[in-house]
């Protein structure tokens, strides 16, 4: 019989801006036994932060970890006004779904200056997952310039880089939302020396970003949720057999009822893509993607191009390489997980 111990699980700090499926993300987290969840930061975007922040303690409530800390951050862009999206995630960012108002307070630090103080805390061990408009992690770096080389693992939910936007033609939400918070993070965690000495501590070189070229593979559909329900021992609208309610399985039917709506709507299908909760999954474990090295770039002026991010795949700027780029992904491996492990949260919390 074996006596290794488990690996100790990994400390991971997610900045959100909450969302349908960024509480997808938070719930994940909450059921994957290799996440040690040290603290979840507020952004705009889907809704705005303050908003965000109240979805976001509700829903860590949902999943029994109201400990965990929460913290606003910036609450606008660093730059243009705040645009939402009432049409995507509902106009609280939770679709049809209810939840009892947040009881655990919000955080006394700011969220730039969490991230700051949690990868100081853990030199080269703390990993961000920004699933949100990079916002905070950009105001963290003007901060703390020397950020990027105390973080240790950085995987970002954002851009489109071989495929359709979704917010423009050639643009992903969260970068348009803030792209010259994009382009402040891309420069200072992409830079050749900041590389060299990550590099030299035995760290990954480059941030992963993960654009809608390998999220959209994440396409939940009904089926998926009846699968998740049925782990649960529930309905797919959360009824147990008993006539009681199992509470994250009646928020998940909500809550995604409102985001395949949307979907059906804008993309021809009933489902909904689950961008985030695919990028904690494939920070969790990186043999999700596949992912190459490419200088990349954020259009800040564009007439009809604004919050582009453009790769340059044939080389043609001359740059050294800036992100690891997703390009290919096993959605079915994730879902799979997925499915057992929020089921089994759902079953546990009852």
């Amino acid at each position: 019989m074996s006596t290794d111990a488990p690996p100790a699980p990994v400390p991971v700090l997610l900045d959100v801006d909450t969302g349908i499926d960024d509480s997808l993300a938070l719930l994940y987290a909450c059921a994957s036994p290799e996440v040690d969840l040290v603290a979840v930061t507020c952004a705009a975007g889907n809704v705005d932060a303050r908003q965000v922040a109240e979805n976001t303690r509700a829903v860590l409530a949902l999943a029994g970890r109201p400990d965990v800390e929460v913290a606003l951050g910036r609450e606008t862009p660093l730059v243009r006004p705040l645009v939402t999206t009432p049409e995507t995630h509902g106009p609280r960012g939770i679709g049809y779904a209810t939840l009892p108002p947040a009881r655990t307070p919000l955080s006394a630090r700011h969220g730039a200056d969490v991230i700051i103080e949690e990868a100081r805390r853990r030199p080269g061990a703390l990993t961000v997952v920004c699933v949100a408009p990079l916002t905070n992690l950009a105001v963290a770096v003007l901060r703390d310039p020397e950020l990027p080389l105390l973080v240790g693992r950085l995987v970002i939910m954002g851009g489109s880089f071989r495929s359709p936007g979704n917010t423009a033609p050639t643009t992903e939400w969260n970068a348009t939302v803030d792209p010259e918070a994009a382009k402040v993070v891309y420069a200072a965690f992409g830079a050749p020396e900041v590389q060299a000495q990550r590099a030299r501590r035995g760290l990954p070189p480059r941030p992963v970003a993960l654009g809608l070229d390998v999220t959209e593979r994440a396409k939940l559909v009904p089926a998926h949720l009846e699968r998740l329900a049925a782990r649960a021992g529930c309905t797919a609208d959360g009824t147990r057999p008993d006539g009681s309610v199992n509470a994250i399985v009646r928020y998940l039917a909500d809550a995604m009822r409102f985001y395949m709506e949307f979907h059906g709507r804008y993309d021809g299908f009933y489902g909904a893509f689950i961008h985030d909760p695919f990028a904690l999954a494939a920070a969790i474990d990186p043999s999700l993607v596949r992912a190459v090295p490419v200088p990349v770039d954020v259009e800040l002026a564009g007439t009809l191009t604004t919050g582009e991010t453009v790769a340059d795949w044939r080389r043609a700027w001359g740059r050294p390489d800036t992100l690891d780029v997703g390009v290919e992904a096993d959605a079915e491996a994730f879902f799979g997980r997925f499915i057992e492990r929020v089921g089994a949260l759902a079953a546990a919390r009852g």
